[in-house]
């Protein structure tokens, strides 16, 4: 069995799985744990996931793909509709499912409304994730895993921590138990499929999230409209991007006093952005307000959340 890059032996897995869960409950934290890089934004506000993103976990007798979703909520807006969808569609991709939990808050009206959304997928085996055990005690980890026990039925329950690596490697074990025997699917090396302009218009919003109000950050969203070397030079990249809300109140909240704020969101962005692409970075940043973007299926797909 031949993979991409490299020779297999027999018994070589690969396959995708997908990680769900209330927001904000450790998801992407997990995976960019997993993929041992960054490839998902992270944050403290809820539903910072928009997209399906896919990291790549390389191991010498697997290659496990690892789908990142946006949190599974009640939806308000038409934005929230079809985050919820591509959820829902997700779950019929993969070959197994990680259901996360965090360890450090009772289990929820949120954790119950997905296990009985879980408990109409019935050919793939499901792990239940207990995350963040390194803010729980062991008291409360061990409840959680009894509460998540009887959430449904699970192929394995296991309690992790991305923050701090504890067993990070043994969810990644039981996901790939899980695998289909198979080819690799993503060259050697590769840790997405995500492309560059989608991952810099996420690091330009994870920037922009931190420290701002709770109502504003679901009203933020970030389209790179030009990317590409300065012209006689090597060693800069030139990036012109938007910075969409809803309302001018939200566009002075991210400009802020004599626009420090936006400054600040920018430094962070392209400190982070110079990481991923290896190379200095000149970043050009404009606010423009798109009204209730949120609710407009024309402003939606033109920032690209499709039906």
């Amino acid at each position: 069995m031949t993979s991409l890059g490299n020779t297999t032996t027999e018994g070589f897995r690969s396959g995708f799985a997908c990680f769900i869960g209330r927001p904000n409950v450790g998801k992407s934290t997990l995976m960019n744990a997993l993929v041992g890089s960054k490839v998902a934004i992270t944050s403290s506000r809820p539903q910072t996931t928009r997209r399906a993103i896919r990291g790549i976990v390389h191991r010498p007798n697997a290659q496990l793909v690892v789908v990142d979703t946006p949190g599974l909520h009640k939806p308000k807006t038409l934005l929230g509709e079809r985050l919820d969808s591509l959820v829902r569609s997700t779950l019929t991709e993969v070959d197994v499912i990680g259901f996360c939990v965090p360890a450090d808050q009772p289990v929820g009206p949120g954790d119950k409304f997905i296990a009985r959304e879980l408990a109409n997928v019935k050919k793939t085996p499901i792990i239940a994730i207990v995350t963040k055990t390194d803010i729980a005690t062991p008291q409360q980890v061990a409840e959680q895993l009894l509460a998540v026990g009887r959430l449904g039925e699970f192929a394995d329950i296991v309690p992790c921590s991305a923050a701090d690596g504890f067993q990070v490697d043994l969810v990644g074990d039981l996901l790939i138990q899980r695998l289909p025997e198979g080819m690799a699917l993503y060259p050697e090396g590769d840790l997405t499929d995500e492309p560059e302009q989608v991952m810099i218009a996420e690091l330009v919003r994870e920037a922009a999230l931190e420290g701002v109000r709770d109502e504003l950050p679901h009203s933020i969203a970030v389209v790179v409209d030009e990317m590409a070397p300065r012209e006689g030079r090597t060693d800069l990249v030139d990036i012109y991007a938007h910075l969409y809300v809803e309302r001018s109140s939200q566009k002075g909240i991210i400009i802020g006093h004599k626009g420090e704020r936006l400054r600040a969101v920018g430094a962070a962005a392209r400190k982070q952005i110079e990481a991923l692409l290896g190379t200095r970075v000149y970043l050009d940043l404009r606010i423009k307000v798109l009204k209730d973007w949120q609710r407009d299926p024309k402003q939606l797909r033109r920032l690209g959340f499709y039906d």
